[in-house]
């Protein structure tokens, strides 16, 4: 199966990237859908609520736009990319008991609905169906690849439960949490591609490179929509991590770069969780620019991952994959 854009399609948009690969994520849809079935009633229920939820594929897509970057013309790719789906979407059903959510892309998340016990099962039902898939692709390189990816975004979330009422949570441990718990992810998902097609160990390690920074860029954008978008656009209310007691990077900046007024207020919004004090957070962040300040550093991440593909050959695949580096800090939702 292979994806052909016609001249109006270049990929210089996430609809016209939909377009390229729209037969192949279709394929993976297909396959998703297949490998979530289990003869217990409760697990096809709730998997097929939260894979169904209104995800963006960013984590397959990259798989598959990273196999086509080097010319994969097999089946694999479809089998990775449902891997790297299901792990994300176990992570979600785990973080959302974790941090008591009850909302989630605009709905009610799957803990609020069939409760914490049920949630957690499925995720590690994902996880293990995961686990069988990898044996399915029958490669130890990608075997390695996806466990190693799976054990630090577990080492992430507990760094982030740490990092959780703790107003001195600096800058660099803050990037050292999402480097664990989302930019591994996307890592490995460009990563499997280069494994696919036997790319050099230089072009392999570009390709993981781009989605770490590609990753950090897209959490650090989240970071910014938590204290910016409306809640119909991002399916939350404003002011979630904090709500949580997450010391994200605006809070850390507006920190350090406010008064000794403001910094009191924030840490002691961080510490006591809650949005008792969101406006005068809000206030906060404006006043010292530490929206602008995370936006910036989403920015150099983009483009640093952008960078990285100077070392892989030029096609439709790798400019999709730039568009993808720009809409990560361009989105508003």
């Amino acid at each position: 199966m292979e994806n052909k854009p016609s001249p109006q399609q270049q990929p210089d948009s996430i609809e016209t990237i939909n377009a390229l690969i729209a037969d192949d994520m279709a394929a993976v849809n297909r396959l998703i859908q297949t490998r979530l079935q289990s003869d217990v009633a409760l697990i096809n229920q709730l998997s097929q609520y939260i894979i169904n939820s209104g995800g963006k594929r960013l984590r397959p897509m990259l798989v598959l736009l990273s196999a086509r970057t080097f010319g994969y013309q097999g089946d694999q790719q479809y089998n990775l990319a449902a891997i790297v789906e299901f792990i994300h979407t176990a992570t979600l059903l785990h973080d959302d008991v974790v941090d008591a959510s009850d909302r989630r892309r605009g709905q009610d998340t799957a803990n609020a609905l069939w409760g914490n016990e049920a949630a957690v099962l499925v995720g590690d039902f994902l996880y293990s169906r995961a686990f069988q898939m990898m044996v399915d692709a029958g490669r130890m390189r990608i075997m390695d690849v996806l466990s190693d990816a799976t054990n630090t975004i577990a080492e992430g979330e507990v760094m982030q439960l740490l990092n959780c009422n703790d107003p001195d949570t600096t800058e660099q441990r803050y990037l050292d949490v999402i480097h664990c718990k989302t930019a591994k992810l996307f890592e490995a998902a460009t990563q499997l591609g280069a494994i696919l097609c036997d790319a050099s160990l230089e072009q392999e390690q570009a390709m993981a490179r781009f989605g770490m920074h590609l990753g950090t860029a897209f959490q650090l954008v989240d970071d910014v929509l938590d204290y910016s978008a409306s809640p119909e656009k991002m399916g939350k209310n404003v002011g979630d991590d904090l709500a949580e007691g997450k010391p994200t990077l605006p809070l850390i900046r507006a920190m350090t770069q406010g008064t000794a007024e403001q910094s009191a207020i924030i840490r002691a919004a961080i510490e006591a969780g809650g949005r008792d004090n969101i406006d005068a957070v809000m206030a906060a962040i404006e006043s010292t620019d530490a929206i602008a300040y995370t936006a910036r550093k989403a920015r150099e991440e983009a483009d640093l991952a952008i960078r990285q593909l100077q070392h892989i050959p030029t096609s439709t695949h790798t400019d999709a994959l730039k568009t993808l580096a720009d809409f990560s800090v361009s989105r508003t939702y």
